[in-house]
């Protein structure tokens, strides 16, 4: 609470980078102290890792000047309108959270309550789930987020060498 409160009162971006990293780490912590290390691991790779170097990578090709818009973007906001609203339609059928009843909770769930252990010899259910029963998913997923990281760090790159060589263009006209 306080580090999310300190997060909160920054006026620094940087500041409010640094304090987010540490954030996550501490959820990370907290993850791990409840039994769940694959969460704290991907809580640690993502929020604290990955998403830190995107926030300061972000910094570093802003400026410190605010670009005004020259104009508003009605369709965006339409269309992010439309796009809630679809969402709060699809998920108005959903059961209440927490339903016995739900069909998740009365066909799969038991199973993996009961078999978890013993077919997979792993003592954590979550993590019997995610690396056995269901690995080849939970590694294209892993791959999907590394190529997705790949992605933005090249698009980053060729931004970072045109704010190189304009400053270093501002410097020689200067």
């Amino acid at each position: 609470m306080v580090v999310a409160f300190a997060i909160i009162r920054r006026r620094s971006l940087i500041a409010t980078a640094m304090l987010s990293s540490f954030f996550s780490l501490l959820m990370a912590g907290t993850f791990v102290l409840l039994d769940a290390v694959d969460v704290a691991f991907a809580e640690a790779a993502v929020g604290a890792g990955i998403t830190t170097v995107l926030m300061l990578s972000a910094l570093a090709l802003t400026s410190s000047v605010e670009v005004q818009p020259l104009k508003s973007n009605w369709l965006a906001l339409v269309l992010t309108i439309a796009t809630a609203g679809v969402l709060f339609y699809g998920v108005s059928d959903l059961p209440a959270f927490g339903d016995a009843a739900a069909p998740a909770q009365r066909h799969v769930a038991p199973r993996y309550l009961e078999m978890a252990e013993f077919e997979t010899g792993i003592p954590n259910v979550v993590t019997s789930v995610l690396a056995s029963y269901r690995g080849f998913d939970t590694f294209g997923e892993l791959t999907v987020v590394l190529t997705a990281g790949i992605g933005v760090m090249l698009l980053m790159t060729p931004g970072v060498r045109r704010r190189r060589n304009q400053k270093e263009t501002d410097e020689d006209a200067t």
